[in-house]
């Protein structure tokens, strides 16, 4: 017998906080949670006695019961609420099990569940996110001046630097800060019955709320309802059932998958940086290798690499479920379950992993110096062509520069060597201090104030 899913493949998420709070017996006391929220909702509303929601809320521990078959039972009805209810009425008191599940459906359970699961987990995340914010605007303070190559399509475009660089990391980090948690803060309860119409809560309730009065005051009592099963739960309350409405899995699926992209996007920079040619930056806690002694691989960066190129598949599966025909679908609910607890799995693992790589990311400026000056001048072309178009005119300009440009490679030597001649032919650019015009590290432009209004955020 081989035990169930212990992490082995998934390192990125492996003892993240995320693992814990969206493991199986997570995601059954978030739906014990929820059948224990609604029967106290329903005593709060008068529509069951009091004892009936204390009788559910002691017994809705997951301790008591056995996920794993639970998860085998599940087959026969495709999903796994249903031995749930079965299992919780047998536990509780006798004279509170009509009340366990009364008026509810399998898919308020669930969804509500997920969005407790995908709150709790959020928390955890946003922590991290704050912590990694932290660590990189210390970067881009302490790195504001430091001049390294920028570079495009991989080559050496024009001098920027590194403080820049983390206030960009920074900027993403906080964008997706924001965006989890408007999305936290509206992930909504689920209660609607079998088909969204709330009809079975009436049927089951007093007189008085299923037989409504000619001022629609039994109507009226229900959303009362829908209002405290939600803050029972700490959820926002839906405007609708959202049965086959599913903008909330839609935007939790957008979030977290931005999420992943913008911690992607500075592991996508470390890696590059640390390679051993490079060597502008590396990991303090790096890793090693089972053939090679030597190695020193930016294991925090590889994590985040790998969940930031899995997210977008797994939120297009949950953007195609909303397709999902009826009142409730085939198939289109259940191919959310695993995708979206994969989801914020991966990207609570990324965040924990995006926190330590910036808290222990090691720079390297020397390295950055000497790699400017691996073109001789070259990354500076676009300042002497600006110059130069002032005095020689633009199409003349770009000619002498690519000219010499392509001199300097050929003959190895330093751009401003090569100018020197240049100039001599050039009557116009009689006077141009060269030295200065090659240096690279006085054309970073406004890289400094860039660097300084993006702290500014909070």
């Amino acid at each position: 017998m081989y035990e169930s899913d212990a992490g082995l493949l998934a390192p990125g998420r492996a003892g993240s906080p995320a693992e814990a709070t969206t493991g199986d017996s997570a995601f059954l006391q978030a739906m014990l949670d929820a059948e224990a929220a609604l029967t106290r909702a329903q005593s709060a509303c008068g529509l069951a006695p009091a004892d009936a929601g204390r009788a559910v809320t002691e017994t809705a521990d997951a301790d008591r019961f056995d996920v794993r078959d639970l998860a085998l039972r599940a087959r026969s009805g495709g999903n796994p609420v249903i031995p749930l209810v079965a299992d919780l009425t047998a536990a509780v008191p006798e004279d509170a099990r009509p009340y366990v599940h009364r008026g509810a459906t399998s898919q308020d359970i669930l969804d509500t569940a997920a969005m407790l699961v995908a709150s709790r987990t959020l928390a955890t995340v946003l922590e991290d996110l704050e912590r990694a914010a932290g660590e990189v605007a210390r970067h881009a303070t302490t790195h504001r001046d430091t001049q390294m190559a920028g570079r495009t399509l991989t080559q050496h475009a024009v001098p920027t630097t590194f403080g820049l660089k983390a206030a960009g990391w920074r900027a993403l980090i906080l964008d997706a800060r924001d965006r989890l948690t408007a999305v936290r803060a509206s992930l909504p309860a689920q209660l609607g019955g079998a088909a969204g119409t709330l009809a079975a809560f009436s049927a089951f309730s007093a007189p008085s709320v299923a037989q409504e009065d000619a001022d629609g005051q039994g109507e009226a009592d229900l959303l009362a309802l829908v209002a405290a099963y939600a803050r029972e739960l700490g959820l926002a309350e839906p405007a609708l059932p959202w049965h086959t409405l599913r903008t909330p899995i839609a935007d939790l699926a957008g979030a977290l998958a931005f999420t992943a992209g913008a911690l992607g996007k500075m592991a996508a920079d470390v890696l590059t940086l640390s390679r051993t040619e490079i060597g502008e930056v590396e990991e303090e806690e790096w890793g090693g290798s089972s053939a090679l002694p030597h190695k020193a691989n930016p294991v925090h960066a590889t994590l985040i690499a790998a969940a930031a190129r899995r997210a977008p598949g797994l939120a297009a599966t949950l953007y195609g479920s909303l397709t999902a025909e009826d009142e409730r679908p085939a198939g289109a609910w259940h191919a959310e379950w695993e995708p979206l607890r994969d989801l914020l799995r991966l990207v609570g693992g990324a965040a924990r992993d995006g926190a330590a790589l910036a808290a222990g990311l090691r720079v390297v400026p020397y390295a950055m110096r000497e790699n400017l000056q691996l073109t001789d001048g070259l990354i500076v072309s676009e300042r002497l062509a600006a110059v130069f178009a002032g005095r020689i005119g633009r199409a003349r300009a770009r000619e002498v520069l690519s000219g010499a440009a392509d001199r300097a490679r050929s003959e190895t030597a330093d751009l401003s060597d090569v100018l020197f001649d240049v100039l001599r032919e050039e009557p116009e650019l009689a006077g141009l201090d060269l030295a200065e015009l090659t240096d690279p590290t006085r054309y970073t432009g406004s890289a400094g104030l860039l660097t300084d209004r993006a702290l500014e955020r909070r």
